[in-house]
């Protein structure tokens, strides 16, 4: 792992946000970044309750950005056909690519 001054990784965050508020990238939350990327870089399968515990939110915060997130196909929901009380989230094509861009543009900022 890359170890970064604080003032050196903030600069990258921010050069990172603006890149992507001024190309009208999908406009989501941290707890969004933060389920998209638990769900693209941990390996699964996730569930609705799984992801709740691990952000210590409640089971209708998660639907609810998974509603938003949804709308964007970023993730997908499905009720798991062994246990019907789990729905689990799964990851899309155009997430994987969104995803992908994302870690992309870091490493370019981060190049620079």
């Amino acid at each position: 792992m890359v170890k970064l001054e604080n003032r050196t990784a903030l600069t990258l965050w921010q050069q990172v946000v603006l890149d992507q508020v001024t190309k009208g990238a999908h406009d989501l939350s941290m707890r969004q970044f933060a389920i998209l990327f638990s769900v693209y870089l941990e390996p699964g399968p996730h569930t609705v309750r799984g992801l709740a515990q691990k952000l210590n939110v409640t089971k209708p915060v998660i639907t609810r950005a998974l509603d938003a997130m949804g709308q964007l196909d970023l993730l997908a929901r499905k009720r798991d056909v062994d246990d019907r009380r789990n729905v689990l989230v799964q990851r899309t094509v155009a997430g994987a690519l969104y995803v992908e861009n994302y870690g992309d543009l870091i490493s370019r900022k981060a190049d620079r």
